[in-house]
């Protein structure tokens, strides 16, 4: 099919004229007699290109605009009006329609508006079919990563960001926890409401009900007017709960009550105030074992378990380094009005043996050191941080009477894994010709 076209009017002799003009036009063509069936074709169908009367009794065409602007993606909308009407379908230009046509109606003007207005339509399918290409391979709204890891990440956040549900990231520190939670919010329905990030372990237990709820004037000494929480605040919005776990038991029963019944109380007050929020929350723990040494409430566990998201470490997608390293480089480049820099093979090697305890976080102040304190256009292994070279990696230790086929299958397998199985990356990370590598894979016996 060419595209599918929605025709609407309340007059079934004049659909019966409209669907016949476009017997052969290789669309998919869809009848709603009067704007009511319109709009509800529109909600359960997906539709290029809608040509809607203006003037109908039951909703009119300004109605169908309004639902088809509604629909993702919107179909293109074509009016049909009266001269009468013409300053109605005027103000439909403005609202977003396509065009406007005056009855009588002349078919092949019609014909070549509808084909105008899915030639559009295609342009914009492919534009929002792109991006979505390039966010499955290279981010999640600020996310970045290309490893199977992530991928599978992000395809779990794609599927939960525009739903109400309740979701608890767990993750070590320096993952960017914070970053997956702002991705569910500017994915989902609420992106333009607010987004209410609170740092639990930042706040006293003596704060912390006061600053979530809020509190009535009077309550304690200095509560000199009242004053709305965290909570309240967010309304609308999304409420992000950083290192959950740190909430002190007296004050997890009310958050509770938010997650089943939206409702809590002020400091000191005594009418409930309903809140509209959706409640992501995160952690560098192990909840669950907090529950069975009664430092979290299990009830509260389950409530905010209803969704999980686990960010994987990055030594556990150590092929994320160079796509994460290049966007690191540029955007401090730009931020500090450096010279382009850029890592050598070996540096970049070494970034990716390293096992990274400060996870994202760390690599990215590492990157900014790099961009800060170069002299050169290259980044070699002699200007990385010393911790990088002493500490921790996945480096081969040879010793005297290890068999050379040895040492060269285990560097071969471990910058296989570094690579996500990528044998053009991992030849370059080697320093040898993709057709070598594939040659020595073969001799030591290693394919699959």
């Amino acid at each position: 099919m060419a595209g599918t076209l929605l025709l609407v009017d309340d007059n079934e002799s004049n659909l019966t004229g409209l669907q016949a003009g476009f017997g052969r036009s290789g669309y998919e063509v869809l009848t709603a007699c009067g704007g009511a069936a319109a709009t509800d074709a529109l909600s359960s169908r997906d539709v290029d290109v809608v040509v809607t009367d203006l003037r109908m009794p039951d909703a009119d065409g300004m109605s169908v605009l309004a639902s088809a602007q509604a629909a993702k993606p919107s179909p293109q909308v074509i009016i049909l009006t009266a001269f009468g009407t013409v300053e109605s379908a005027v103000e439909a230009l403005q609202k977003g329609a396509f065009t406007y046509l005056t009855k009588p109606v002349n078919l092949n003007e019609l014909r070549a508006q509808v084909a105008k207005a899915m030639e559009v339509q295609q342009l914009k399918r492919e534009n929002i079919a792109l991006r979505r290409e390039i966010d499955r391979r290279y981010g999640f709204e600020d996310l970045i990563g290309e490893s199977r890891e992530m991928a599978t990440m992000m395809d779990r956040l794609r599927a939960i960001a525009d739903t109400r549900a309740t979701v608890l990231i767990e993750g070590e520190s320096g993952t960017g926890k914070e970053l997956v939670a702002r991705a569910i919010h500017k994915n989902s329905s609420r992106s333009g409401k607010p987004f209410i990030p609170i740092h639990c372990a930042a706040l006293s237990e003596t704060l912390m009900e006061s600053e979530l709820f809020g509190h009535e004037k009077g309550s304690f000494t200095g509560a000199a007017q009242q004053k709305k929480g965290l909570f309240e605040l967010g309304e609308g919005g999304t409420v992000f709960l950083d290192e959950v776990g740190e909430i002190p038991l007296s004050t997890q029963v009310k958050l509770l009550r938010v997650l089943e019944s939206r409702e809590f109380l002020r400091v000191g007050g005594t009418d409930p105030v309903k809140v509209d929020v959706r409640v992501l929350a995160a952690t560098n723990r192990v909840l669950a074992e907090d529950v069975e040494e009664e430092r979290f409430r299990e009830d509260l566990y389950y409530r905010l378990n209803v969704v999980k998201v686990v960010i994987p470490p990055l030594r556990a997608r150590a092929g994320d380094i160079p796509l994460l390293t290049k966007n690191f480089l540029n955007t401090f480049i730009q931020e500090h009005g450096k010279k382009p820099v850029d890592l050598s093979k070996k540096a970049l090697a070494k970034l990716m043996q390293y096992h990274w305890p400060g996870n994202v976080r760390q690599l990215r102040n590492v990157v900014e050191n790099f961009v800060l304190f170069s002299k050169g256009q290259e980044i070699d292994v002699d200007d990385l941080p010393a911790d990088l070279l002493s500490g921790h990696s996945d480096e081969i230790t040879v010793s005297v009477g290890v068999p050379l086929d040895q040492v060269e299958r285990q560097l071969i397998e471990r910058t296989l894994v570094a690579t996500n199985g990528n044998r053009t990356k991992a030849a370059e990370l080697l320093g040898i010709s993709r057709r070598t590598l594939l040659r020595k894979i073969k001799e030591l016996s290693m394919e699959a």
